[in-house]
């Protein structure tokens, strides 16, 4: 399989490289086994993931206390070292800026988690008691809610979907109590039924309610549709086959429709979507008769009218356990691929119709896997999930960055540190004076075979000789960097003199001229790159003619020679200034 990342150590911490030390990859060791289940993107663009740890502390049980009762003895040492929630708060140069682990008693598992309207965060998971749980967070993240529901026995919690009205929905599996102390509704029917509860923004329960067979239920995920209905994916469980089924609900939970998935093989649900055209998709992993799980995904209407069927057949055994979509409608999918040797992260690039656009593998010689995803404000995505070193059974925390084509994003710099590499970058031009880099990021070339003679625009042999290095040298850094670039200005100039011209014909025929050298900067740039680096230019150049409004002048005279130039001027996004 194709091993896209290698892994390095760096003080206590793994950082994943590909091609340079600048991939924005972050593996966070703990004593024991840790990983993570979800990420989101706080209201300040850094990245807050939500996983689990344990926590062993020294002290041990009291030697002369008797335990008659298994279950007490086992609560008690749950309480000391049991799993732990785990949050931690990663800036856009993958450095951690905050790590709380939140102390539940009984804890299993979280599984997932939401932003609320106050900064803070809603936790899923369940405990080890059975119950399912609900832990509210303020932005501080200090406990200020903790709610354990479900019935009395089995119950998880598989997803927390945010709400409209700053509240959320909890959907999950609860085995059936079969207590006299329960009525059938809440009892159920089946072994196991799809469970739901809709809490409010302060994590009080509002309703929860039951659904299933006489068969095994189960609740996989859900989506608010965009008139306040919920749409829930689950499947039940029988002798002969497992069924996917989506239902829609009312905003209070009660039954509008049902449909069963058409059945073609065994099909397992894992995510559900909501579109932004108001349609819904979901991805299944499909078990081919080579026992391969393929994706197979499928996209519905609020009506449930199945609109596309798709398959997606790889080489190896692959799986998405999280789909997102871009304001455009393509589709990222994350979860894993799998040969007979190892596991490794996966990330898809999917259109809107629902075919592979492209695919890229991360990981190691062990066990890697994406569990979510969630796309950010400047189209990047942010990707957590589980990694394990070579030679090692210890799962690891996984903070990934990617691009919107899949490929592993950079760590972002700031304007200094883009002077200071670009400087690095063209030392030699620096030091033999053929190039000024300034702090602005503007680069003048200063040599004076690269100026323009009068009332030329045309360029020299020696011009495009050198031209052709710098921009092949120039391009490259940039399309390393260009999440971080916005903008690659050529802007041609003039001096202030015309031959035998008025003001204004002398103000005009500078203009046309700078435009005119501008344009032919422009053209040798673009026309030494690979059509790859050509499609990625067309989003950020701009070429501009500036006149003699930016001449050269040294002691209060205007240098018309190095006045009849081009010049540079990068312009990076928002995000990459501090």
């Amino acid at each position: 399989m194709k091993l896209t990342l290698f892994i390095l150590l760096i003080f206590h911490n793994f950082l994943l490289h590909a091609k340079t030390s600048d991939d924005f990859a972050l593996i966070i060791h703990k004593p024991f086994q840790s990983g993570l289940v979800d990420i989101t993107q706080n209201y300040d663009g850094t990245l807050s993931a939500l996983g689990f740890t344990y926590d062993f502390k020294k002290q041990s049980l009291h030697a002369d206390k008797t335990y008659n009762d298994p279950f007490a003895y086992l609560q008690n040492i749950s309480n000391k070292y049991g799993a732990k929630i785990e949050l931690i708060k990663v800036n856009d140069k993958a450095q951690i800026i905050q790590s709380k682990i939140i102390p539940l008693t009984q804890f299993a598992k979280p599984a997932s988690f939401v932003k609320t309207p106050a900064n803070g965060y809603i936790i899923g998971g369940y405990t080890m008691g059975g119950s399912q749980l609900l832990v509210l967070l303020d932005a501080a993240l200090h406990l200020k809610r903790s709610v354990s529901f479900g019935t009395k026995n089995n119950n998880t919690i598989h997803k927390l979907v945010s709400l409209k009205d700053g509240g959320v929905l909890a959907i999950g599996t609860s085995f059936t109590s079969r207590s006299t102390q329960d009525n059938m509704f809440q009892s159920g029917l089946g072994n196991d039924d799809v469970c739901i509860s809709r809490f409010d923004k302060d994590a009080h329960l509002l309703w929860t309610k039951k659904y299933g067979t006489q068969y095994d239920d189960q609740g996989i995920d859900a989506s608010e549709a965009d008139d306040g209905s919920i749409i829930v994916l689950s499947t039940t469980h029988t002798k002969m086959k497992t069924a996917v089924n989506i239902s829609r609900l009312t905003q209070n939970g009660d039954n509008i429709w049902l449909k069963e998935i058409p059945d073609n093989g065994f099909n397992e649900p894992v995510s559900l979507l909501r579109l932004k055209d108001h349609n819904f998709v979901i991805s299944l992993a499909k078990t081919d008769t080579m026992h391969k799980k393929q994706i197979r995904l499928v996209k519905f209407d609020i009506y449930k009218n199945i609109l596309i069927d798709s398959e997606i057949s790889t080489t190896y055994s692959s799986q998405i356990n999280d789909l997102k979509e871009f304001s455009d409608g393509t589709l990222i999918g994350v979860g894993f691929v799998r040969d007979s040797f190892n596991t490794d992260g996966l990330a898809m690039i999917i259109s809107k119709n629902l075919k592979l656009l492209k695919q890229e593998h991360y990981g190691g010689e062990n066990y890697d896997v994406f569990n979510k995803a969630v796309i950010l404000a400047n189209s990047q995505v942010g990707v957590a999930g589980i990694h394990t070193d070579k030679n090692s059974n210890e799962n690891n925390m996984w903070i990934l960055k990617l691009n919107k084509d899949a490929t592993i994003a950079q760590i972002a710099r700031n304007t200094l540190d883009f002077y200071t590499q670009l400087r690095q970058l063209f030392q030699k031009e620096i030091d033999t004076k053929k190039v000024i880099i300034k702090k602005d990021l503007t680069i003048e070339f200063t040599a004076k075979n690269l100026y323009f003679k009068a009332g030329e625009y045309k360029l020299g042999k020696q011009q495009k000789k050198f031209f052709r290095e710098f921009f092949t040298k120039l391009v490259n850094f940039l399309y390393t960097h260009r999440m971080q670039v916005k903008t690659l200005e050529i802007n041609g100039h003039t001096s202030s003199e015309w031959k035998n011209s008025t003001f204004s014909g002398r103000f005009l025929n500078n203009e046309e001229l700078s435009m005119k050298r501008s344009y032919e900067a422009f053209k040798s740039l673009f026309l030494v790159q690979n059509p790859t680096k050509q499609k990625y230019l067309t989003h950020i150049l701009k070429g501009s003619g500036l006149n003699y409004r930016n001449r050269i002048i040294i002691n209060h005279t205007e240098h018309k020679e190095k006045s009849r130039r081009v010049s540079l001027k990068i312009i990076l996004n928002k995000h990459s200034h501090h």
